[in-house]
């Protein structure tokens, strides 16, 4: 059974992202969540965390089953490009998972106070888990090698760059032992 695309709804949703990815950077301002949220009493109703997170990463485990199983075929398009992909989107997720660990283990169950992370990628970023979902979604893009997987990776980097700036700008203010040679999101660069 083939799949039919419609490019221009395939499009205008590249656009879209790309566009809200730019628009990001442009305002300069991190997400509402976690330590950049406004008041829990905003009246929005909360999800709790696991679920909110399940919820969160359910797309990229089921966009790709769901590609496998009707286009089995996908995987031998550009073998460059998809073994590169692959092993940077291992990477990637190798890189998320090990630092959300790492944050995970700075706080008891019902502490608030915020720590310094240490080890991993956190001996030179500020952001080591968004670095791992940014190298996690390039190398999606590449592997796909299509123009949404490309406009997402894209809105990831602009998204998860801010909010990495942002993060690194609340541990200076924050902690004044902070280590001075980390920087927000690429070692030694940014």
């Amino acid at each position: 059974m083939p799949i039919m695309c419609y490019q221009g709804p395939v499009l205008a949703g590249s656009a879209t992202l790309a566009t809200m990815g730019a628009l990001t950077l442009y305002l300069r301002e991190p997400g509402n969540y976690g330590k950049h949220s406004q008041t829990v009493s905003s009246g929005i109703p909360l999800l709790p965390a696991r679920f909110a997170w399940f919820l969160q990463e359910l797309p990229s485990f089921v966009v790709p089953v769901g590609m496998l199983a009707w286009q089995p075929l996908s995987l031998l398009g550009q073998p460059g490009n998809v073994l590169l992909g692959v092993f940077l989107f291992i990477l990637g997720m190798g890189i998320n998972v090990h630092s959300d660990c790492l944050l995970r283990q700075l706080r008891k169950p019902g502490e608030i106070i915020y720590r310094i992370p240490q080890g991993g990628l956190f001996t030179y970023v500020s952001g080591a888990n968004f670095l791992g979902e940014i190298i996690e979604w390039m190398g999606y893009a590449l592997a796909t090698w299509s123009i949404p997987a490309f406009a997402f990776a894209f809105f990831s980097l602009c998204f998860l760059g801010v909010q990495a700036f942002y993060h690194h700008r609340f541990y200076l203010k924050t902690f004044k032992d902070y280590p001075k040679s980390r920087k927000a999101l690429i070692p030694f660069i940014f």
